[in-house]
């Protein structure tokens, strides 16, 4: 179905800035809106409920997956993450332009029920910085670490099936790609017809 708003998917290692990228995106664009995403794992360092992520029990997460309340959801080292159905589609049919962070599994899944989602995968510029940030954040034991870059080769090798790549070797660089891609996405022919559909019927296009 289309729909008046566009649908950002940000997918990554851990590491690998996704995070950061999407929060400084965040706060240059009002026009953007994040999706928070439901969780069965603890939270990290600062994190809040309803801030980075809604946290609940994996009994909790196994009755919405029942129910239908999740677009995707997928297990990423040993946790479960899924995206609300009712946030998402609320939101971009009422002309709202949201992104996504989410893992490449659920953004695939994302692809096929929204065709005109736009997919994008943050990559380290080398696995020794990937490394360097994962030990340099102090959030994981060293085994944790371990898997998670175990865990990233596989990640990393599904960046060919997204529609852009962001290196996030210098931040202040990535964020303006991550901006880029966003502001052209709304310039193409399909989304201004689905966003501004009057302007294009009053100019009998279609």
């Amino acid at each position: 179905m289309d729909y008046p708003g566009n649908l950002f998917v940000v997918a990554a290692p851990s590491g690998a800035g996704k995070s950061s990228l999407v929060k400084a995106l965040l706060q240059i664009d009002s026009h953007l809106d994040v999706s928070i995403s439901h969780t069965t794992r603890e939270p990290r360092g600062q994190e809040q409920e309803g801030r980075e992520y809604h946290f609940i029990d994996h009994d909790t997460f196994k009755a919405k997956i029942a129910a239908g309340d999740f677009f995707e959801w997928a297990e990423v080292h040993g946790h479960l993450y899924g995206t609300s159905r009712v946030a998402i589609e609320e939101r971009i049919a009422g002309g709202q332009d949201v992104v996504l962070e989410i893992d490449w599994q659920g953004a695939l899944q994302i692809k096929k029920i929204f065709p005109n989602a736009m997919l994008v995968f943050v990559l380290p510029p080398s696995w020794e910085e990937l490394a360097q940030r994962l030990n340099r954040r102090g959030e994981d034991r060293p085994e944790v670490i371990a898997k998670r870059l175990s865990n990233a080769r596989v990640e990393v090798a599904q960046a060919r099936h997204f529609d852009f790549v962001i290196i996030n070797a210098l931040f202040e660089s990535a964020v303006f790609d991550l901006k880029t891609v966003v502001h052209s996405q709304r310039l193409k022919y399909a989304a201004q017809l689905r966003s501004k559909p009057a302007v294009f019927r009053a100019l009998d296009l279609g």
